[in-house]
């Protein structure tokens, strides 16, 4: 995901922060059936899993209560989680795991990064406090920088 241009509206703003949620209920979904479903895991992997699929329930949260203020409606949870099993199978190799979950974790930070940068490329007044709006994102984006840390020691370590 690559956003080229600055935040032009509280509607496009609403609109990237709806994304950012679905790509969290992606991530949480795909973590917790992972740690759920997948037999023989390591047990810092499945940790580093039900951790993942609980901060991106956080993240969700957050991001929620952003929209929540620019009066735009969410996409549940439950909706998404039964898209996301449908369309993916779990991977039961133990590189497919934390491949995939590093894929989950790069694309989120990268997601965050853009979207920081076009919100502070715009002169737009949004409807939520703009510091506010960017202390959250940054925060989150941190979080995602931490989490792929976590996951490449995980394969550097072979566990």
């Amino acid at each position: 995901m690559s956003l080229t241009v600055p935040v032009g509206s509280d509607h496009q703003l609403a609109r990237l922060l709806q994304t950012g949620i679905v790509l969290e209920e992606v991530v949480e979904a795909r973590a917790a059936r992972h740690a759920r479903e997948i037999p023989g895991l390591e047990e810092d992997v499945r940790e580093m899993l039900a951790a993942a699929a609980e901060e991106s329930a956080e993240h969700r949260r957050r991001l929620e209560e952003l929209v929540d203020e620019l009066d735009a409606e969410t996409i549940p949870f439950e909706e998404i989680e039964t898209l996301v099993e449908a369309q993916y199978e779990a991977d039961e190799d133990f590189d497919g795991v934390l491949y995939d979950q590093l894929c989950n974790e790069e694309t989120a930070y990268k997601f965050y990064d853009d979207l920081i940068d076009a919100v502070e490329s715009s002169d737009v007044r949004f409807g939520v406090d703009r510091d506010r709006l960017l202390d959250t994102l940054a925060s989150i984006r941190e979080e995602e920088a931490e989490g792929v840390e976590e996951v490449t020691e995980l394969m550097e370590t072979g566990r």
